[in-house]
């Protein structure tokens, strides 16, 4: 191509941010179009209505925006985010049992998600080539069935080399593909109807930093609405505390509500917790949670200068904490198609290609894990979700419930958990013989906690802890 290149990005969270950053590696001129007016500072936006929830960057994540923006790790950790060791420095409570804490071998950043994205949203709009229109909305796409040339923005007709599409659940391609000639590609969608409850504490003296991060998950076998519950250090202090609950399960959004369905999980833990913690806010409830993904990467005809990215492609269940390093690895694999290939030819078909690939594991994960539970409603074709969904259940079933208690395959299933290995590596022959060994650790019927931990919880409680 010749003269000045431009890109415009749908969207300015997380994924068009770093979509952004990318772009900017590749093209002269980058926009970021916004229909909000983003925030200076460290605060939730309508944009992003999960924003108020816990937010688990793992560290296939948060290496991968590193990667991307260095120092932005070490930005976070300033304002007040904390790094965690998985499983050393955690409390879980998993579908098959209590999780050794075993030596952490990946770890994750906890603090709220708007500070995430303020870190990141200042290193982005630091760079000179990127210029973000705020309170603008997108109408359309320009071009025909071959090519994308533009977007419409406020009536005015905006050029582009490359169009990228990250308005997450909102994005509107369902409606702008066919505008353009184009069948809509194959989507599926998995609802289990999953509502989430939130609720800011202060964490009482020395808690926030001394006690581990507390995770208890529904037993999705057991043929209940899933109801879980995670306590989530977070910068100043504090503890966010989210509660979900799957269709016919969910949490209510008065104090009572909230108190009674941690009351009601598998494990007191979490409501102990809260018990002895100052409540700072509200209860603040979220709908929007159905994984729902788009198969552009098998459309028969997509157009050059179009991709999708983030939630726009492949929104995913909240719950599993993988939405944001989803999107990170794939703003990676956009950069290394755009290295190899540049703009032209056929490099937007190889790009939408390897964004899917990034996507996939988190996607199968959060969908095989959601059909289990009651009412939930989906609308799949994918095969691993229909013909080979037993099998598939049954091998994470028996994997699930020894990696819990086998240090080594732990580990495995850990850097699986938090994208920093694809699935695959779950069959290589080394973690298959761990596998066939069986548990190498007692079944855990109380939670692993350490003596200063108990003593603790005993102060929010107040009374000893078993």
């Amino acid at each position: 191509m010749s003269g000045t290149t431009r890109a415009v990005v749908l969207g300015g969270g997380l994924a068009g941010l770093l979509a952004a950053t990318v772009l900017a590696r590749h093209v002269d001129q980058v926009t970021v179009v916004d229909r909000d007016s983003l925030p200076a500072g460290p605060e939730p936006r309508k944009g992003v209505p999960q924003g108020r929830h816990a937010h688990l960057l793992w560290s296939g994540g948060a290496r991968a925006i590193e990667a991307l923006l260095p120092g932005t790790t070490e930005r976070w950790l300033a304002a007040g985010a904390r790094q965690v060791s998985v499983h050393q420095d955690m409390l879980s409570l998993t579908a098959y049992g209590w999780q050794h804490r075993f030596p952490g071998t990946q770890f994750m950043i906890a603090c709220s998600r708007p500070l995430l994205d303020q870190a990141v949203r200042e290193a982005v709009l630091a760079e000179p080539r990127i210029t973000l229109r705020e309170r603008t909305g997108a109408q359309g796409l320009l071009g025909d069935p071959e090519r994308v040339t533009g977007v419409l923005v406020q009536g005015e007709e905006v050029a582009a080399d490359l169009v990228v599409d990250a308005t997450g659940r909102g994005s509107r391609l369902e409606q702008w593909l066919p505008a353009l000639g184009l069948p809509v590609p194959e989507i599926d969608r998995v609802d289990p109807g999953i509502v989430y409850a939130t609720r800011i504490y202060r964490a009482p003296h020395g808690m926030a930093a001394a006690f581990p991060v507390v995770s208890v998950y529904a037993d999705h076998r057991d043929g209940r609405p899933g109801r879980n519950g995670v306590v989530l250090p977070i910068e100043g202090d504090r503890w966010m505390v989210t509660l979900s609950g799957t269709r016919n399960g969910e949490p209510g959004g008065t104090e009572a509500e909230f108190t009674a369905f941690a009351n009601a999980l598998r494990h007191p833990v979490v409501a102990g917790l809260i018990a002895g913690a100052e409540p700072l806010t509200g209860v603040q409830r979220t709908r929007s949670t159905a994984s729902r993904r788009l198969f552009c990467e098998r459309a028969e005809r997509w157009p050059a200068g179009l991709l999708a990215i983030g939630d726009a492609l492949a929104a995913l269940n909240p719950v599993y904490g993988h939405g944001m390093s989803a999107a990170a690895l794939e703003a990676v694999a956009l950069d290394g198609v755009l290295a190899a290939d540049g703009l032209g030819g056929a490099a937007t078909a190889r790009a939408q290609q390897a964004i899917a690939r990034a996507v996939d594991d988190p996607w199968i994960f959060a969908a095989s894990q959601d059909i289990c539970y009651p009412d939930c409603r989906t609308e799949v074709g994918d095969p691993r979700l229909t013909v080979q969904a037993g099998e598939r259940r049954r091998f994470a079933e028996l994997i699930g419930a020894t990696a819990i208690r086998s240090p080594a395959l732990s580990a495995a299933t850990t850097a699986v958990s938090t994208l920093s290995a694809p699935s695959g590596s779950l069959e290589d022959a080394a973690v298959l013989a761990e596998l066939r060994k069986g548990p190498q650790r007692p079944e855990l019927v109380q939670p692993p906690l350490k003596a200063s931990e108990r003593e603790l919880l005993a102060r929010c409680v107040g009374e000893p802890v078993a």
